[in-house]
């Protein structure tokens, strides 16, 4: 974008516009691949609209207003795990986005840290995660996560 107008330099097109094959073969229908270095929402907006992409965000349907999900550590955990998968997403298809690969470490450093603080509190969320518990009962035990109120006595 031309800073002092706000419009398109010639030949570029805005995030909500993607790129084809180069040679592309006729009648075959292609998903167009994203813009190298699109725009990225914050992490609360990515969460709020469903994408970590502005050029993403179609709506298509009604949203619940996400802006009202609990502010709580399963709620910040879930949304790690959501902008982990959005830029993972991304980079199978720009592999060379270095800046998104380094977000990418970031936000997966972020993730562990508050997976393992949630599954000291709270138990294990994955079965996974119970090959650092001493039993297997650790998965077993009752509550299981998604059946209890955060917070509440195990």
């Amino acid at each position: 974008m031309y800073p002092e107008n706000g419009s398109q330099a010639p030949g570029a097109c805005a995030d909500h516009y993607g790129t084809l094959p180069e040679c592309a073969p006729l009648a075959v229908p292609y998903v167009p691949f994203q813009q190298t270095g699109s725009k990225r929402y914050t992490q609360q907006e990515a969460l709020n609209n469903g994408t970590l992409f502005p050029g993403l965000n179609l709506p298509f349907h009604l949203k619940a207003d996400a802006r009202n999900v609990v502010n709580s550590p399963l709620a910040e955990l879930q949304a790690l795990e959501f902008v982990l998968v959005e830029l993972g997403l991304y980079l199978d298809t720009h592999s060379g986005d270095a800046e998104a690969f380094e977000l990418y470490k970031q936000y997966a450093a972020l993730e562990k840290e508050a997976r393992e603080k949630y599954e000291a509190a709270n138990g294990p969320l994955f079965q996974r995660s119970t090959a650092n518990s001493k039993t297997w009962n650790a998965w077993l035990s009752d509550p299981w996560p998604w059946n209890y109120q955060e917070g509440a006595e195990r």
